[in-house]
């Protein structure tokens, strides 16, 4: 039997978790009602336990000890002591094995058992009802680490929010089903040099990772063959998920991140800090619940239950100053021990709310704005959750971006033909100002998108008009109905040249639009190839082909004019201002940063705007009044929009020794750039786009 060390001495309260300085190992974790903590260690397989050790000293409710000897790798986990009375909001359970709230590595998932449960299930008492089994055979461990790895000459490359185009991927989903990648599912594929040149030739500047997260398989999935494929259940704020790691070691992450970061690619993650995966009041106790679930948790007025604004069943209490400091540490040790460049914030709106609802000076928003560590990266808020007042577009404080639906529905509605359209276009193209244009905050505060992974696929909003989620075991309840998607007249997949060749101008007229937006562009994975989900528009549990990339299908038509519509838009500095145009005039020129014309040439009037049939919408920018001279200027760029059917588009006159030239047309995703005098033909249902030049001589 393996023999470990076991005395234990006073250690430390400052640094939360277990801590490895090279001779032994400190153990601090916060129980505010606790009456007793003692520490389980576990043999090298995490099987056997091998000893029992109450931590001796406790500080500010910080309970602590220190065992020299002990080596990284060592499992363990938490047993507590306390009340057990759920109607007051306790729920300590000393049978129940619990994950530390800071591990930074975790051995497995939760192995469903009854026994992971504080209460006995089918009890008369139900949760108040109080449970004897040891739920260590079923319960995960939590490892110690060494520090931080030697990161070489790795550098963030810092790009700037305006220069940013963000690509939204699932560790998994992404690499599984590519033919020629080292561990497919694993971040070490992602970090593989036939990944890193697909990304290169498409042109992204920007990673967004689905939750990495050590996350929960949820009972009701796994009971119907069914996984949390996107991982929106956190179980550990610390530790990357063991199913995304080949050997286990959180290296792999961070090597990963080095190689992105080797070809100018910048880390994202997605993080869920609004709720756990413990559920509501019939969950499982695996940490949080079971270490002082009055603090973690925000409870109802009856204190056995819990707020529940996220859908989770659970709502965490950042209001509570040591899960605020649990969240803020999880943030800069992603930042400074795993060098991720930024956060994408689930359900944010949750974590603003207080007594009085929505708060954008909430503490957690005050603490990450004034943090040193913080400051440089970037931070994007998902500005909506389901509790009442819950959609807080536009409301976040800087430097915060948020996610814009109102983009995603107003570009698909309007290239579906939907009526008086054209405002609405017009208003997402110039940065959602309705929305973002207040409070000093930036033209990048808005982040663009068509899709996401809640929804369907961009080829899938095309060829679908109706949600197929069947296989998520729901009845195909689940999921958006307000999709604004349009299947050009066949419901899923045709052969019909017509139908297909229909799908593939939309898509481009899409895309294209997006990237000529102000803002911050995000395209969802596998949409720049042509990826479906065939009409499964909740794929949150479909961890198999349906919502894996398709490799093998890609259409390489639309990564080319994908990837030529990012090289258009990092060539062009009018197309990512940071500025708003409000058509004011320029102290360089005395010409007016915005003109919105019809098709003629005239300015738009009082009465195109409110024309219901209006179809088509023209816009010439140039660089923002107030732009710094030192900043990058070019002349002007005109941009056709036309929904309908083709017209003859009269364009400006250029200026003595300048030119319009054509450089992107939807219709022709293959032109080469060319001169236009004039008027040119503009094709029904598509996008162009003139760029003013200086005249070359013959």
């Amino acid at each position: 039997m393996t023999t470990l060390p076991t005395t234990i001495t006073a250690g430390c309260p400052n640094a939360l978790g277990a801590r490895y300085d090279g001779e032994g190992v400190n153990f601090a974790i916060f129980s505010e009602h606790a009456s007793r903590v003692s520490l389980c260690l576990f043999d090298e397989t995490g099987r056997t336990e091998l000893a029992n050790i109450d931590l001796p000293e406790r500080t500010h409710h910080v309970w602590h000890g220190r065992i020299d000897g002990l080596q990284p790798g060592q499992h363990y986990g938490y047993r507590i002591s306390g009340p057990y009375h759920p109607d007051q909001g306790h729920r300590f359970n000393p049978n129940k094995l619990l994950v530390d709230p800071y591990a930074r590595r975790i051995s497995r998932q939760p192995r469903w058992h009854d026994a992971l449960m504080g209460y006995e299930v089918g009890a008369a008492r139900a949760d108040l009802s109080f449970d004897t089994r040891d739920s260590a055979p079923y319960a995960p461990r939590s490892i110690v680490v060494a520090p931080a790895t030697d990161w070489g000459d790795d550098a963030p490359p810092a790009t700037p929010m305006s220069e940013t185009v963000i690509y939204e991927a699932h560790v998994k989903g992404l690499t599984c089903r590519h033919p020629r990648l080292h561990a497919p599912g694993t971040f070490r594929a992602l970090a593989s040099e036939p990944m890193l040149d697909h990304l290169r030739r498409l042109g992204i500047t920007a990673i967004e990772l689905l939750p990495v997260q050590a996350f929960l398989n949820d009972r009701f999935l796994v009971e119907k063959g069914l996984t949390n494929y996107w991982g929106y259940q956190t179980l550990a704020f610390f530790a990357p998920d063991p199913r995304y790691m080949e050997t286990g070691d959180i290296a792999e992450f961070q090597r990963t991140v080095a190689r992105l970061h080797s070809v100018g690619i910048e880390v994202l993650l997605d993080v869920v800090y609004n709720h756990t995966c413990e559920g509501n009041e019939m969950g499982p106790t695996l940490s949080f619940r079971g270490i002082d679930n009055a603090s973690y948790y925000r409870l109802a007025d009856d204190r056995r239950y819990y707020v529940n604004d996220t859908g989770c069943g659970n709502t965490l209490n950042t209001g509570h100053p040591m899960v605020l400091r649990m969240v803020m540490d999880s943030l800069r040790y992603w930042v400074e021990t795993m060098h991720v460049d930024g956060f994408r914030f689930d359900l944010a709106a949750t974590l603003g709310r207080g007594p009085g609802g929505f708060d954008p000076n909430a503490a957690i928003f005050q603490a990450m704005r004034q943090d040193p560590v913080l400051a440089r990266v970037k931070l994007i808020a998902e500005p909506w959750d389901i509790g009442p007042g819950g959609y807080q577009l536009g409301a976040f404080p800087p430097p915060f971006s948020e996610w814009n639906d109102r983009f995603r529905d107003g570009v698909r509605r309007f290239w579906r033909r939907d009526p008086g359209r054209v405002p609405d276009l017009a208003a997402r193209l110039m940065g959602s100002a309705p929305q973002f244009d207040h409070s000093g905050r930036p033209a990048t505060s808005s982040v663009n998108l068509l899709t996401a992974h809640d929804g369907f696929t961009l080829m899938d909003v095309v060829s679908y008009n109706d949600k197929h989620n069947e296989a998520n075991g729901e009845d195909n309840r689940d999921g958006h109905s307000a999709n604004y998607s349009d299947n050009m007249g066949v419901e899923g997949p045709s052969t019909d040249p017509a139908v297909t060749a229909a799908r593939a101008q939309r898509r481009r007229n899409m895309m294209a639009t997006l990237f000529l937006s102000q803002g911050v562009p995000m395209i969802l994975a596998g949409d720049e190839i042509g990826h479906t989900q065939h009409g499964n528009n909740n794929a949150y549990c479909q961890d198999n082909a349906t919502a894996w990339v398709d490799w093998q299908g890609a259409d390489d038509a639309f990564l080319a004019f994908t990837a030529k519509c990012i090289a258009f838009r990092k060539a062009h500095p009018i197309l990512r201002q940071k500025l708003f145009l409000h058509s004011r005039e320029r102290a360089l020129d005395g010409i007016e940063d915005l003109f919105w014309r019809r098709a003629d040439g005239a300015p738009m009037c009082r009465a195109d705007w409110e024309d219901p049939e209006l179809r088509l919408l023209v816009v010439e920018l140039r660089t923002a009044s107030g732009t710094p001279p030192y900043a990058a200027l070019e002349y002007a760029i005109v941009a056709v929009f036309n929904a309908g059917e083709a017209v003859e588009v009269t364009v400006p006159d250029a200026p003595e020794g300048q030119v319009w030239s054509l450089h992107l047309d939807s219709s022709r995703p293959d032109l080469a750039p060319e001169p236009v005098e004039g008027s040119f033909q503009m094709p029904a249902e598509a996008v162009a786009v003139l760029v003013l030049e200086e005249e070359q001589p013959v």
